[in-house]
C-alpha cells in the first residue's frame, strides 16, 4: 500500500500561493468558505483516501470484476470505499447547498478528485463519470429528467456513464449505428451496441443511467445525426421507482491491461425491441451536448494521469531514500558503506524529471479549474468570455501532455526500483499500466492534437491563442523583477516568439489550402505548445517561491528551493526539445504521408 499519494506541501502552495484560491471567497457562492474550510475538506478526502480506497488498489488489481451468473462480481471492498465517499458527500463537492452539495470552488473539488484517484483511481471511476453524467443532465436535462434521473444521481443512488464508442466505430462518431425510433409517448425505442463502456455495468448502485448518443432514422447523415438519449438500466415508474429491466444487455467485459477494478463493457441496448430512451434536449444536437461531458472528462483524464504520476514519483522518491546500493563514482574504498540510491547523478535525473513532469502537471489541471470557477462566477462578460476561451483551448493540452509525461514519470518511478519496480511487490508497475490508458481514452492523444491545431488554435480568428499569449507574457513580467530567474524569463521569451512563429506558418499553410500538410504533424505541435505552457505553469510557480524563499527557512527554504531546481530542470532539459520540434512543424514535412503503405 502507498504511504501518500501527494504532497500535501505542494498542494497547498499551488492552491494558495499560486493560484490564490481563498480569494474565490469574495464570490457570493464561495463567501461561507475560507482557507480553513477549503483544507478541512481535502484533510477528510485523504483521510478517506487513504484508509478506504488505497488499501485495495491492489487487491482490485489482482480480482478484476467477473461476470457471473448474468451479473457483474467484484471484491466488496468496492461498495464500502463508495459507500463511504457518498456518505461524506465528496460527489457533491462542487453542487450547490440546496442539492445538499458543499458549494466548493472546482478548484478545491479537483484538488479532493486529485488525491482519490491517486489513491485508487479504478474504484474513483464509478463516481466520477456520475458526477460528469449529473452535470450534464444539470445543464440540458428537462425538470422531469432531473426529478426523475439526475436527482438520485445527486443522492447517491444512481450511477452514471456515458455511451459513445462503438465496435465499427471506435472515435469515429460519424459512423455510429446505434438507432432511436420515436415512440407515440414520446419516448425512443433504443437498438445498437456500444463499447468501451466504463462503469457500464455492477451493482454498486440501484440503477445505472446511461447517456447514449444515437441516430434518430431520416435524420442528416454524419455527426450532425446524432442524438442524445438517457437510457437507463432498469426501468424507472411515474412514481419514480426503480423496476424491470430496460433490455439493456451486458454482452461482454473487456479485460484491460491496467484500470483493472473498473468494469470496461460491451453492451446491447434492445435486443428484445424493449429498450426505451429519452432524448435529452433536442434533436441532432447531441453530440455538442455530451462534449460538454467530454471536455470535463478530459481534464479529469489528463488530473488522472497527473496523480497516477504523481503517486509513482514519490513512491520512487521514498524508495531511492531509503534503498542503499552502490558508493560515490569518485569512493575509493571499496569496504565503504553504500549510499542511498538518491545520491547517485542518474538516479537524481530521473527524479528531478518526474517532479517537472507531475507539478508541472498538477499546476496546469488546477489552472483550469480557476479560469472555470472565474469564468462561472464573474458578473464580467468580457472575463467570462476570455477565461472560457483560453480553457477551450488548454483543455487538449490538459487531456494530453499528462498523459504522455506523467506516463513517462511512472516508466521512470520504475527504472529507480530496478527489478523490484517490475515486479507486483511495488505499486509502480500497478500504476504504470493503470496510467497507460489516459493516452486513448476521451479522445486519443491524436484527436486531441487534431483538435488543438485544426480548430482550438484558429478559433475566433486566433483569439484564444493571442489571449493565452497574453496570459504567459503577464507572467514573464512578473518573473523579471527576480534576477535569479533571469536565464528562465529569457528562454521563456525566446519559446513564445518560436511557437509564434511557427503558429503562423502553419495557419498560412492551412489558408493555403495545404491542409494534409497543415496537419501531417500535429502531434508534434501538441508536444511543442505543451512544453511551452508547462514551462509557463513552471515560471508561474519559481516566481512566488522566488519571492518567498529570502524570508524562507527550515523546510519551507528547501521546499521553495526544490521548486526552483525543478524550474531551473525543465527549462535547461525540457523546453529545449521545442527546437527541433519547431523545426519539423516549420518545413511542413510530409514523410508520414509519403510513406506507401506497401513499404511498411
Amino acid at each position: 500500500m502507498m504511504e501518500r499519494v501527494i504532497n500535501r506541501r505542494d498542494l497547498s502552495f499551488q492552491l494558495y500561493d499560486v493560484l490564490d484560491v481563498a480569494s474565490l471567497s469574495a464570490y457570493p457562492r464561495f463567501s461561507e468558505h475560507d482557507k480553513a474550510s477549503y483544507e478541512a475538506v481535502i484533510d477528510a478526502a485523504e483521510r478517506l483516501a487513504m484508509d478506504k480506497f488505497a488499501d485495495h488498489a491492489h487487491k482490485a488489481d489482482e480480482n478484476e470484476p467477473q461476470y457471473e451468473n448474468g451479473r457483474v462480481v467484484m471484491i466488496p471492498e468496492v461498495k464500502e470505499a463508495l459507500s463511504h465517499y457518498l456518505a461524506g458527500g465528496f460527489h457533491l463537492a462542487h453542487r450547490d447547498e440546496s442539492e445538499g452539495g458543499m458549494q466548493l470552488p472546482l478548484v478545491i473539488s479537483q484538488a479532493i478528485a486529485a488525491i482519490f484517484t491517486g489513491a485508487n483511481a479504478s474504484t474513483t471511476a464509478y463516481p466520477f463519470l456520475t458526477i460528469a453524467a449529473a452535470n450534464l443532465l444539470s445543464a440540458y436535462g428537462s425538470d422531469a429528467q432531473k426529478e426523475k434521473f439526475l436527482k438520485p444521481m445527486l443522492e447517491g443512488r444512481f450511477f452514471g456513464t456515458m455511451c459513445l464508442s462503438e465496435p465499427q466505430a471506435g472515435s469515429s462518431l460519424a459512423d455510429i449505428r446505434t438507432k432511436a425510433t420515436p415512440l407515440p409517448d414520446g419516448s425512443y425505442a433504443i437498438k445498437g451496441t456500444k463499447m468501451w463502456i466504463s462503469a457500464g455495468d455492477h451493482d454498486l448502485a440501484e440503477n445505472i443511467v446511461h447517456l447514449v448518443l444515437a441516430k434518430i432514422p431520416g435524420g442528416p447523415e454524419g455527426v450532425k445525426g446524432i442524438s442524445l438519449f438517457i437510457v437507463p438500466k432498469y426501468q424507472v415508474d411515474d412514481e419514480d421507482r426503480v423496476g424491470d429491466s430496460n433490455d439493456v444487455a451486458l454482452a461482454g467485459l473487456n479485460h484491460k491491461m491496467g484500470y483493472r477494478g473498473t468494469t470496461n463493457c460491451m453492451l446491447n441496448f434492445g435486443e428484445n425491441d424493449a429498450c426505451r430512451g429519452y432524448l435529452v434536449g433536442v434533436v441532432h444536437h447531441g453530440l455538442g451536448y455530451m462534449f460538454h461531458m467530454m471536455n470535463e472528462a478530459r481534464i479529469g483524464v489528463g488530473l488522472g494521469a497527473t496523480m497516477m504520476g504523481y503517486a509513482g514519483y514519490l513512491a520512487s522518491l521514498d524508495y531511492a531514500k531509503q534503498r542503499p546500493q552502490g558508493r560515490p563514482v569518485d569512493a575509493k574504498d571499496p569496504a565503504s558503506p553504500p549510499v542511498p540510491i538518491i545520491a547517485h547523478a542518474d538516479v537524481r535525473r530521473m527524479l528531478l524529471a518526474q517532479k517537472s513532469y507531475v507539478e508541472g502537471a498538477l499546476s496546469l489541471c488546477l489552472y483550469c479549474a480557476r479560469l472555470l470557477d472565474e469564468a462561472q462566477q464573474t458578473e464580467d462578460a468580457d472575463t467570462k468570455k476570455r477565461n472560457l476561451l483560453l480553457l477551450d483551448l488548454l483543455t487538449p493540452i490538459a487531456k494530453a501532455w499528462p498523459s504522455e509525461f506523467c506516463l513517462e514519470a511512472n516508466k521512470l518511478g520504475i527504472q529507480i526500483l530496478g527489478g523490484y519496480g517490475y515486479t507486483r511487490d511495488y505499486p509502480l508497475e500497478r500504476l504504470y499500466r493503470d496510467n497507460r490508458l489516459n493516452p486513448i481514452h476521451e479522445g486519443t492523444n491524436g484527436i486531441q492534437s487534431l483538435d488543438l491545431l485544426g480548430r482550438k488554435v484558429m478559433a475566433e480568428k486566433g483569439l484564444a491563442f493571442r489571449l493565452m499569449m497574453e496570459r504567459i507574457g503577464d507572467a514573464i513580467g512578473e518573473a523579471k523583477a527576480y534576477p535569479v530567474l533571469e536565464e528562465q524569463v529569457a528562454a521563456m521569451q525566446g519559446a513564445v516568439d518560436l511557437l509564434s512563429r511557427v503558429t503562423v506558418k502553419l495557419v498560412t499553410a492551412a489558408h493555403e489550402g495545404k491542409t494534409e500538410a497543415f496537419l501531417a504533424n500535429s502531434h508534434e505541435y501538441l508536444l511543442l505548445m505543451g512544453h511551452v505552457v508547462m514551462a509557463w505553469m513552471w515560471l508561474r510557480q519559481a516566481t512566488v517561491a522566488a519571492a518567498k524563499i529570502t524570508d524562507a527557512v527550515g523546510d519551507d527554504r528547501s521546499f521553495f528551493a526544490g521548486k526552483l531546481m525543478a524550474t531551473r530542470y525543465f527549462f535547461t532539459h525540457e523546453l529545449p526539445k521545442t527546437g527541433p520540434q519547431a523545426a519539423l512543424l516549420a518545413s511542413l514535412d510530409t514523410t508520414v504521408l509519403d510513406m506507401p503503405n506497401e513499404g511498411f
